[in-house]
């Protein structure tokens, strides 16, 4: 049976991730992983990160992402599959099938393109997710909670039209 974690719990343990991060302790500086994407991609191709501008203007850009991002893939793992007994591999879940189809082709694909322009969309705005809303919210800065209302909304919206149940009037 499938146990579940209460928000507190969930919450004081966000806070004491970004407490950490904050900390001497941690990478001393705030949450985000976007910064990776073109570090890694310059480890692959053999780039030099002092020929581009973007990367010049990170201080301490690069392989602390990386750890990062391997630690919350293997502590959302470890949660899955010992603390909450929840976890399955799947291409194609069940919400997928449900409302849009069966093709694994398809997706991958949408997969690929939403991913893709969170990428961008990242870049764009000077950095992702974590960094504009766990970081920015937590140091109670406008522009995070405004990035955060802003988020939210958006994901009810695109949730309710993406998502919305066959038979049910359009949004």
């Amino acid at each position: 049976m499938a146990r579940k974690i209460s928000w507190l719990t969930g919450g004081l343990m966000m806070g004491g991730l970004i407490l950490f991060t904050f900390s001497i302790w941690g990478a001393d500086r705030p949450i985000g992983a976007s910064t990776y994407v073109p570090y890694f991609a310059g480890l692959i191709f053999g780039l030099d990160p002092e020929q581009y501008v973007y990367m010049k203007q990170i201080e301490k850009a690069g392989a602390w992402e990386g750890v990062m991002l391997l630690g919350a893939f293997l502590g959302g793992l470890f949660m899955s599959v010992f603390v909450t007994k929840t976890f399955r591999f799947s291409v194609l879940p069940t919400l997928w099938k449900e409302r849009k189809n069966r093709s694994v082709a398809s997706r991958l694909f949408w997969s690929f393109v939403s991913g893709f322009l969170m990428i961008v969309g990242a870049r764009l705005a000077g950095g992702c997710t974590s960094g504009h809303f766990l970081s920015g919210a937590s140091q109670i800065a406008v522009s995070g909670l405004i990035f955060g209302g802003i988020v939210m909304v958006t994901l009810v919206v695109t949730g309710r039209l993406f998502y919305n149940r066959k038979g049910a009037q359009d949004v």
